[in-house]
């Protein structure tokens, strides 16, 4: 079978697709990916995981009509040219954009992926701004033109599909909650640590948007410093420029100046900072069901994130860390402390973490639950 995968950068083929990749082409499907973003290194290690890689254009960011009438016809080309059984698209430019050309390409079989709902459906404490109501607006039209043309439309998360397609009585064919893309679990091995002492480590990984709750992490860190002086916290991810909730380098400045944060950038070795951590922690608004937290419990940390879409289907609360409201600065605090004034509880509960991904994020198991979804 032909299985065309559009996507939009290529280090996400590259991050999160390889294993799914690698699992179509041991059944001996042609995969092609489709990528908007690449370097030419990129294109040579899709290549070398065994799938065809394909260049097109699509703005990752923005909504210009034109441009993207003009991207779809043209991919729609690209695609009939390939002919395939099947196209699967995932991110929300793709699964809309990729959903019309793949339709216009006469493919038999379409499914597309949102892996979130983004910036756009993420609730702000100051509520959303008139130009983010607006492009929302635009986002909605266009998702219901374009996902009723889908065979299936998968989320990773339940809250997604209500706030999506009931919310807004989008017509789907057939819809599929998949719990999250998971992870090789052989390249996070479980790392377990005992004899704690202080100071306890806390870790933040994310890409520097003001949703990902960077603000609320820092504020937290300020509390706990004031009575736990030598508490670290570690923050990795780089500043998303084509993202509307980007941080303004100023305001990266300022974090990194309060020296209440060590701050290391992009990182390729996430891997080694979560074994030397001791808690993880995501105070994010939203998401679909975040890989950073799935790659601190597979490794065996406990975590402290949000009650909020994508994040609550990570931590049982009170077993493998902890859920706390979004925007509350002081209660990320209260649960960064019992880690500090309870420090048992961190071998105990990245065990539990470690159960929990073992269980529901292993990839092996993730890829399959996939293809049964898409009928393969």
């Amino acid at each position: 079978m032909k299985i065309i995968m559009i996507g939009t950068v290529a280090a996400s083929f590259l991050g999160f697709r390889s294993d799914l990749i690698r699992f179509l082409i041991e059944k001996e499907h042609s995969v092609y990916a489709f990528t908007s973003e690449y370097s030419s290194d990129e294109l040579k290690k899709i290549k070398d995981l065994g799938a065809i890689p394909v260049t097109y254009e699509l703005s990752r960011g923005g909504l210009d009509p034109l441009a993207d009438i003009k991207a779809t016809y043209l991919l729609s080309k690209k695609i009939k040219k390939i002919a395939p059984d099947l196209v699967f698209s995932y991110f929300a430019k793709p699964v809309i954009f990729g959903t019309l050309a793949a339709r216009i390409a006469k493919v038999p079989q379409v499914i597309g992926m949102l892996e979130g709902l983004g910036y756009t459906f993420t609730d702000q404490p100051e509520g959303l701004s008139k130009k983010v109501q607006l492009i929302k607006y635009i986002q909605v039209f266009l998702y219901k033109i374009a996902l009723p043309r889908l065979d299936k439309l998968i989320f990773l998360n339940p809250d997604d599909r209500q706030d999506l397609v009931e919310k807004y009585s989008i017509a789907v064919k057939e819809i599929g909650v998949l719990g999250g893309i998971g992870l090789n679990l052989n390249e996070y091995a479980h790392h377990p640590i005992s004899n704690i002492e202080l100071p306890i480590k806390f870790l933040f990984i994310g890409r520097l948007l003001k949703e990902k709750g960077i603000h609320d992490f820092v504020k937290a860190a300020k509390t706990v410093k004031e009575i736990y002086p030598d508490t670290q916290f570690t923050v990795l991810g780089s500043i998303d420029y084509s993202n509307l909730g980007a941080l303004q380098q100023s305001e990266l400045d300022d974090l990194i100046a309060s020296k209440v944060i060590n701050y290391h950038g992009h990182v390729n070795d996430v891997k080694n900072w979560i074994v030397d951590s001791h808690v993880f922690v995501l105070p994010s608004y939203r998401e679909g069901v975040p890989r950073s937290t799935q790659e601190a419990m597979a490794i065996g940390r406990p975590v402290i994130t949000t009650d909020v879409p994508g994040c609550r289907e990570t931590v049982v609360d009170g077993v493998n860390g902890f859920l706390v409201q979004k925007w509350q600065p002081h209660a990320l605090a209260e649960k960064m402390l019992y880690f500090i004034e309870h420090p048992e509880q961190i071998e105990k509960m990245g065990y539990e973490s470690y159960k929990i991904a073992k269980d529901r994020f292993d990839a092996n198991k993730v890829n399959q639950r996939l293809l049964k979804l898409v009928g393969l």
